[in-house]
C-alpha cells in the first residue's frame, strides 16, 4: 500500500428526526449528500475517518449513521465529540466496520484515535490515561508514520469564543507529540471550519463540518454561510501527504474543491 487514502467527515450532528436542522442546515440530508459526493468522485478510500459530534445530544441519531456508513465495506474510524453520548455510541457502533478509539495500521501509517472529551463540557481534555496511550502508540509504531486524530483543537483558532472550548491541556498533548519523530499530521473537527498550518514539521489540519460552519476569526459566535464539506487525504509512504477540502454547493447540486496542499 504505497498510498493510504482517507476520507474525513466530521461534526454531522445527527438527530433521530431525519428532518431536524442545526443552524439552518438539515443535518442528515447534508451528511447523505456529502457521502454521495465522495462516493461519486473520491472513492474508494482505504478507510473513512469521523472525528466526533456524530449526534447532537440525541442517541437516536446513531442508527442513521450506522445505516449510512455500515454497509460501505470500508473501515470507519470513529472518535467521540462533546455532543456525543459515549455509552450509546459504543453500543450502536460496536463491531466492524466501526473502529472506536485505539489505533489502526494502514500501509506505512499508524492512525491514532483519541478521546478528548470532558464530560459535561464543550471543552476537551486529554486524560492521563489517554496521554499515556498516545505515547505508547507513537512509541510502538516502528518505522510507520503517524497521524493523530482528536475532536478538540489543540492550537488557537484566532476566534475568542471558540478558543474557550478547545483542548484545555494542549501543552501536555503537544509535548507528548514532540517526544516522537514519527508524527506527521494531527487532524481534528469541532471548529466547523478549515485550518491548515505547520508546527515543528507536523501538519495541523481541521476539517469543516458536514452541516453548518462557524465564521473564522470571529470574537463572538457567528455562523459562516459556507456549505457542508469533507476532506480527502493521501498519506504517502515517504511520510508526505496530499489533502483537499471538498465543499458541497447544494444550490447547484455540485461541489467545489479547495486548492490541493501537500507536505
Amino acid at each position: 500500500m504505497s498510498v493510504v487514502r482517507l476520507t474525513h467527515f466530521t461534526d454531522p450532528h445527527l438527530y433521530g428526526d431525519e428532518t431536524e436542522a442545526l443552524r439552518g442546515v438539515a443535518t442528515l440530508p447534508a451528511l447523505t449528500a456529502a457521502l454521495a459526493r465522495a462516493q461519486t468522485h473520491d472513492w474508494p478510500p482505504d478507510a473513512l475517518l469521523v472525528t466526533g459530534d456524530i449526534v447532537q445530544d440525541d442517541p437516536a441519531g446513531y442508527p442513521h449513521f450506522r445505516r449510512l456508513f455500515g454497509a460501505l465495506g470500508l473501515p470507519v474510524l470513529c472518535i467521540p465529540g462533546n455532543h456525543d453520548e459515549p455509552e450509546a455510541m459504543r453500543r450502536e457502533l460496536a463491531g466492524p466496520p466501526f473502529v472506536l478509539g485505539g489505533h489502526v495500521d494502514l500501509g506505512r501509517w499508524r492512525i491514532v484515535l483519541l478521546d478528548s472529551c470532558l464530560p459535561g463540557s464543550a471543552s476537551g481534555r486529554m486524560s492521563p490515561e489517554a496521554l499515556r496511550g498516545l505515547d505508547a502508540a507513537l512509541g510502538s509504531a516502528g518505522k510507520r508514520h503517524c497521524m493523530v486524530c482528536l475532536h478538540h483543537h489543540p492550537v488557537p483558532m484566532a476566534s475568542r469564543w471558540l478558543d474557550r472550548v478547545g483542548l484545555e491541556n494542549a501543552p501536555e498533548f503537544l509535548a507528548t507529540l514532540d517526544r516522537h519523530q514519527n508524527v506527521r499530521v494531527v487532524v481534528w473537527g469541532h471548529v466547523h471550519q478549515t485550518y491548515d498550518a505547520l508546527r515543528k514539521g507536523v501538519r495541523l489540519l481541521a476539517t469543516p463540518s458536514t452541516c453548518a460552519q462557524f465564521l473564522p476569526n470571529s470574537d463572538d459566535f457567528a455562523v459562516d454561510p459556507r456549505p457542508p464539506a469533507y476532506r480527502t487525504l493521501e498519506l504517502r509512504a515517504d511520510g508526505s501527504l496530499l489533502t483537499e477540502v471538498v465543499w458541497l454547493d447544494q444550490r447547484a447540486g455540485g461541489s467545489s474543491r479547495s486548492a490541493c496542499s501537500a507536505a
